[in-house]
């Protein structure tokens, strides 16, 4: 999700359609929409088809590699968010959004 100002949202977009256990996301195909959408910040969301929310090695991975970037461009990255059928965690809420 692309966000404004006032994190509103500017654009949705489906970045990737995984397989039953992997996804690939580029960091180049999150900041295209992100820019195309004028956004100051973006959330990072996907599902796990497991039903479990918890987040994977690689989860984190790209969530910080993603961080890393927007501070060189200037796009806030707010969250990542992991959804299932009746549950959700979400990294900020989990205090893993931090590169340090």
């Amino acid at each position: 999700m692309a966000l404004s100002t006032k994190n509103h949202v500017t654009a949705i977009h489906t970045l990737s359609i995984g397989n039953l256990n992997s996804s690939i996301v580029h960091p180049r195909e999150v900041f295209k929409v992100c820019i195309l959408a004028n956004a100051a910040s973006f959330v990072i969301m996907h599902n796990h088809p497991s039903n479990d929310p918890t987040f994977s090695p690689e989860d984190i991975q790209l969530t910080q590699r993603l961080m890393k970037a927007a501070e060189i461009i200037g796009i806030e990255c707010l969250d990542h968010v992991v959804v299932t059928h009746d549950a959700y965690h979400s990294m900020k809420e989990q205090d893993l959004m931090d590169l340090h």
